[in-house]
């Protein structure tokens, strides 16, 4: 079960590139696509820095987005587990 306290890593099969204002995630183990929106790439972004737990993703969102925190943390709770799903990060 993910929690908000976990910090996550990025699959070394995983690429990520921004086009057009969205991340695209390139996954070389399946060779399967995946986008994100603009919050979700933020959401990418914020992961990708090591020292990173989702609290303090759920911090930045609500800085830059106007949102409930439940509804943040719901949103990213559920981000964190479909790309734990698909392979792209892992809990550390």
């Amino acid at each position: 079960m993910t929690t908000l306290d976990q910090r996550f890593q990025m699959s070394d099969d995983v690429i990520a590139r921004e086009v057009a204002g969205e991340m695209v995630l390139l996954d070389l183990a399946s060779g399967l696509y995946f986008g994100l929106d603009p919050v979700g790439s933020r959401i990418w972004e914020c992961l990708s820095e090591s020292s990173c737990t989702l609290t303090k993703v759920c911090d930045v969102i609500e800085a830059e987005y106007d949102a409930p925190r439940a509804r943040i943390e719901e949103d990213i709770l559920a981000l964190a587990a479909q790309l734990t799903d698909k392979g792209l990060i892992t809990p550390v």
